[in-house]
């Protein structure tokens, strides 16, 4: 009777268990600027193998080690931000985390030569967090200082940018291992609500002095540039924070070239073809050329006369009729698919013979 009552009496109530996230376990870390760029893939599953319901937050810890250390030592990292699971998705970039965890330049400049190290660990429960990621780690320099402007000026070869070259590095020591500059460039665009938005930027280029050209652009698109200088210690590149943004929509003002060595001919009536005047010349190189136009300034007229309707696709054309005795002076023009049309080519001048002649 007594086993009896025990085996029907209910078991006990167990707390549930909390989430735990997977721990991260690709976990990156490289100087940028005073600090460190940290990448990993945020967990999506928990250590069960579940899939979570929500982004975790992620918490990042960090410390300093001598340089040597291959590891950090025990209890020498702390919790220094934490990203919200809410706002995960805003440091994504494609299916990785970007953070760049800021330091004070003095800070950076007092552990020149150190270790820095990194770990995150992923939280969904107060009451546990995952386990440690991999820690990744990186020697400490001192970065230069960013630099306070960019010069952008359209032309026709693409976008200048220019600055001023930059001269110390944290903590006001002068630079004196500067490696050049890389140029950053984002697509700026339009959401769907019609706000601007920014797409993530690539490095668009490098340039050894404060001035760089970039001749891959769309007319019309617009672009966010950010430039960052480089020191250079031994073999490891150390890149400053961004420099103030700038922003800017290439447009296309430029017209084309004129063109050149034209030529007319005189073509004598044949049958039912009446008397003309064959047109030719060399054909743009524009890579954006979409046609002609042809100008006549005819004996009495004092401003030429386009003698197209429309845009010439070829580099000729034939005018008809003509008037025998007439003296007729011709140019070309080119114009591109903005629409901009260039000089006037050299102009020729022929006389259409009368009958008999």
């Amino acid at each position: 009777m007594l086993l009896e009552a025990s085996c029907g009496a209910p078991a006990e109530p167990q707390p549930p268990h909390p989430v735990v996230p997977a721990a991260v376990t690709d976990l990156a870390a490289r100087q940028r600027g005073d600090g460190g760029l940290l990448t990993f893939t945020p967990p999506s599953k928990d250590v069960e193998g579940e899939r979570l319901a929500s982004p975790p937050s992620i918490e990042i810890l960090r410390g300093f080690a001598p340089a040597g250390a291959q590891a950090p030592p025990s209890g020498s990292l702390r919790i220094v931000y934490t990203v919200a699971g809410q706002v995960l998705d805003k440091y994504l970039a494609g299916d990785r985390v970007e953070y760049q965890d800021p330091i004070k330049p003095e800070e950076i400049a007092q552990h020149a030569g150190e270790r820095m190290f990194y770990v995150v660990r992923g939280r969904v429960s107060k009451r546990a967090a995952s386990q440690d990621s991999n820690a990744a780690s990186f020697l400490v320099h001192p970065a230069p200082t960013p630099i306070a402007e960019v010069r952008a000026t359209v032309v026709e070869a693409g976008v200048e940018l220019s600055w001023e070259p930059t001269t110390t590095v944290s903590g006001g020591a002068p630079l004196t291992s500067l490696g050049g500059y890389r140029i950053y460039r984002a697509e700026a665009g339009s959401g769907a609500t019609g706000a601007s938005e920014r797409k993530p930027p690539e490095l668009a280029g490098v340039s050894p002095s404060p001035n760089y050209l970039d001749t891959q652009i769309e007319w019309g698109k617009t672009y966010v540039y950010t430039v960052r200088s480089v020191a250079q210690y031994g073999a490891e590149a150390v890149e400053s924070g961004e420099s103030r943004a700038v922003e800017v929509t290439p447009k296309d003002i430029f017209p084309p070239a004129p063109p050149l060595d034209l030529v007319a001919v005189y073509v004598p009536a044949a049958g039912a073809s009446p008397a003309a005047v064959e047109l030719s010349w060399g054909i743009s190189p524009e890579p954006d050329a979409a046609g002609y136009n042809v100008y006549r300034t005819g004996e009495g007229q004092e401003k030429p006369q386009r003698v197209t309707p429309t845009l010439l696709p070829t580099p000729a054309f034939r005018d008809t009729p003509v008037v025998p005795g007439a003296e007729y002076t011709y140019a070309v023009t080119a114009v591109d698919r903005a629409g901009n049309e260039s000089q006037p080519s050299k102009s020729v001048v022929i006389r259409i013979p009368k009958a008999g002649e």
